[in-house]
This record gives C-alpha cells, structure tokens and sequence, in this order.
C-alpha cells in the first residue's frame, strides 16, 4: 500500500515570498522575450520562375505578401493558361486585398469598428476572396500576426497561420538564448489531394471554360472546412520562412534551417536589434538559388530531395519575416502610407466617395513601395485597404 503525503499549509508570510519571486520571473521572462508589447513582421520576398521552365515559356503564378501584419504566399495553377487565362491574376489580387484587410483590422492601438473587427484568419480570408473578381486557382498561405489575444490579461502576440494546399511555413528561434542557433519550433504540413505533388487543395475561380458546373459556394467551403489552422506564440526575433512547394520539395527542413543560419548571424549581447533588411533580402533570394540547383545535375549525380532525386523545376516563392516590436514610428510610417493611397486613389477616379478597386489595382501593381522609418529597420510595402464581413471566431487565437 502506498501512502499519500499530505498536502502542507502555505504561511501567507510564505506565500507573499513566493509571489514576489513569480513576479521577478515573470518580469524578467517579458524583458527576455519581449511578449508584452505588440509586435509586427519584418520581411522581404524573392520569386523567379525556373530557368527551364522559363525557357519552355511559362508564365510565373505566384505571387508574395510582406507586410507588417500579414505575410503570404499563393502559388496559381499555371495549367489555366491553357484555357486563355492568366493564371497569376487571382493569386495576385487575393493577397493584396488580404494585405489591406489585415492592415485595417490588426494594426495595434487603432480603433477599429467592431463589425470590421478581426475574427481570425478563415474569416479574412473569406472576406479578400469576396472583394476578389479575378478567374484563377491557387494555393495559398497566410501568417497573420494578432497582438489582440492575451493570456492572464496580459499581451501574447500570436502568428495564425492558415494554409490551403501545399504552400508551407517554418517558424525558427533561438531557444537557448540570444546568442544560439535557430532551430525549427513550427512547420506546417502540405494539404496534396491523394498525396500527389501536382494535385493540391486549391482555391478556385474558374467559368464554363473550365468547369461549368464551378459554384463559388464550394471555394468558400473550401476555406472553411479544408484550410488548416494554426495558432502559434510569437517572440521578437522569431524567423518565419514562408515558401512555395518549389522550396519546400526541395530542401529538407534541416537544410533550410542551417542555410537561414549561415545568413542571419548571431547577434551580440545586449538589447535586441532588428535584422536589417538587406540581410532578409539575400536570404530570400539564396533558399530560392538552393531550391533552383537540387534540379541540376551535379559531380554524383541528382541532389536528394523531400520527393526524390532531382526535385521538381518549378516556379519558386519565399517570404522570410522577423519578428519584431510595433513601435510609434512604424504607426506615424503606415499613417502616411494610407494617406498617399488614398490620395492616388481619388486622383485616380476622379471622385470624392472613395477609391475603387480597380484603380487600387491598376497601380503599382506587384511592386514594392519601401520606407525607411529612421533608426528601425522594418520597411513597409504599401498598398491599399478594404473590409466585408464573415464570422469564425473559433479560429481566433483568443486565449481567454
């Protein structure tokens, strides 16, 4: 038989001590990982469609976002081409209508309206594909950075991350400390139907040329009942490396984690300081070169890869973002952003009610607007902002 020790009274002299020691762990685990204060993403992109495929005359799909809110990736189905249409349309138009969605409802100490409120990714999502008009079928996934939820009233920023198809994201930190390596904390899982790597969940909108019996009440199913989602804490510093299956099938998680290593280098001792850009930049472009040369044939022959020798040629996409504190200068910096928006966009109608979308559109499409905000290091990309309604507060990473 054993017996059960019995549970000691707790003095309130004793008591009192051990909360004043929770207290001082607590404070100096926030001064650690900067948690109660909200935070944003730095991040750059890089895309090239591959060299063999190029010379074969294809058109690149895909399309990246790298804002301070939301970062994603969409990879269109180039197979619509075929059927006349350009396939990196909807890819492109969903992601900036995402972009202005997420920037109107996350930005921190914005007051917001409550039925323009952010209710988690699935609803955002649904929102953007709404305001979209363009013909297409994509693959998509979005990491958005919500400094709402808090745990024992206190901020924890989180990433959501919501994932159709077979787009993936790797989320890396220094777990032992300022001064150690990256390693892997989060990985997403490809969504392929049958496991085939030409055949993906996707989003879709086609007309009759492809499929006549199309109802785009199955595209919003598909974003509600087929999309993964995940909700993940989030710490300044934290490396976040979106990528389009052209990355992800052919580098291995290891050697995507040891390449963002030998980029990012370790930082000195002291109070945390930003990546600068230009370092996220090379890394963005070398994951996209080292996913390019497992297709090439080498001294032994075909490089090992996720799905076999070789690879796949495939167009390639990469958003890799860091963590970093929301500061009084970034919201002066995205303040005069959505002014000059604005601004292009009634010059552009020529009215006073508002900017329309196909304007917003029409401009700097695909381009990258950048502001040096001074002594930070985040720049922004600029574009321009709406809202519709949708409901899953479910998927909200809400800790209450």
């Amino acid at each position: 038989m054993v017996l059960r020790s019995p549970t000691f009274l707790v003095g309130t002299e004793k008591q009192r001590g051990l909360l004043n020691e929770f207290s001082r762990r607590d404070q100096h685990f926030t001064e650690e990982y900067q948690k109660n204060k909200p935070l944003c993403f730095s991040a750059k992109t890089y895309q090239r469609t591959h060299p063999k495929k190029m010379s074969l005359g294809h058109k690149d799909a895909d399309a990246t976002l790298a804002s301070p809110m939301v970062l994603g990736v969409a990879d269109g189905v180039s197979q619509l081409e075929e059927f006349g249409m350009d396939a990196s349309e909807l890819p492109q138009e969903l992601l900036r209508v995402c972009e202005d969605l997420g920037m109107n409802q996350l930005i921190p100490d914005r007051p917001v309206n409550p039925q323009d409120s952010y209710r988690g990714p699935v609803s955002l999502l649904k929102e953007a594909y709404e305001e979209t008009e363009s013909l297409g079928s994509t693959t998509i996934l979005l990491a958005v950075l919500d400094n709402s939820t808090r745990i024992h009233g206190k901020l924890h920023p989180m990433v959501a991350v919501l994932t159709i198809g077979d787009c993936e994201m790797l989320m890396m930190r220094r777990l032992d400390g300022r001064q150690s390596p990256l390693r892997a904390v989060f990985h997403t899982e490809m969504q392929r139907i049958d496991g085939h790597s030409q055949t993906p969940l996707q989003l879709a909108r086609v007309d009759e040329r492809v499929d006549p019996e199309f109802d785009e009440e199955l595209a919003l199913e598909v974003i509600e009942r087929g999309s993964a989602v995940h909700c993940v804490s989030a710490y300044e510093g934290d490396i976040i490396v979106l990528g389009s299956d052209g990355v992800f099938d052919n580098l291995y998680l290891e050697e995507i984690v040891e390449i963002v290593n030998e980029a990012l280098p370790i930082p000195k001792p002291g109070p945390f300081v930003a990546t600068q850009p230009v370092l996220l930049s090379h890394l963005a472009r070398r994951l996209v070169d080292e996913a390019h040369a497992k297709s090439e044939v080498g001294p032994y022959g075909l490089p090992d890869t996720p799905i076999g020798l070789g690879g796949k040629m495939d167009d390639t996409s990469v958003v890799v973002g860091e963590v970093v504190e929301w500061t009084k200068a970034h919201s002066e910096v995205w303040a005069q952003v959505r002014k000059q928006n604005q601004w292009r966009g009634l010059v552009s109608c020529g009215a006073m009610g508002g900017t329309c979308r196909t304007c917003r559109m029409g401009e700097d499409s695909g381009s990258e607007h950048e502001i040096d905000i001074g002594n930070e290091s985040d720049r922004f990309r600029s574009t321009s902002m709406s809202v519709d309604e949708s409901d899953d507060e479910g998927m909200h990473c809400a800790v209450q």
